[in-house]
């Protein structure tokens, strides 16, 4: 299943971060029409205790890379996109990637 994975840098102010991603963020994202799956991760750190390279992942999961395409060049999924700079002042990796199955 093809997917974007969206990694958020340490945020400048943490609670001005989540304050927008949850209250202004998260609505515009809900507005794209053809994300089959939503999963958000907030990343407490490494397994043996460090800071994590990242403070946040997102996966948005389509049916097809036909229908990622679509959603994501739709005004809706520019929007979305068009959104990071106004919060993510962590820095923001943006990659498209698919899940596989060991079936």
């Amino acid at each position: 299943m093809p997917k974007i994975i969206v990694l958020y840098g340490h945020p400048t102010d943490a609670d001005a971060f989540e304050t927008y991603y949850k209250e202004k963020h998260l609505p515009i994202v809900e507005t794209m029409e053809g994300v089959a799956r939503l999963e958000l991760t907030k990343i407490f750190g490494t397994p043996d205790g460090q800071k994590g390279d990242y403070y946040r992942m997102a996966e948005l999961y389509f049916t097809s890379m036909e229908q990622m395409q679509e959603t994501m060049s739709s005004p809706e999924g520019q929007a979305t996109a068009n959104d990071l700079s106004n919060f993510a002042t962590g820095g923001v990796t943006v990659m498209v990637g698919a899940t596989e199955s060991d079936s």
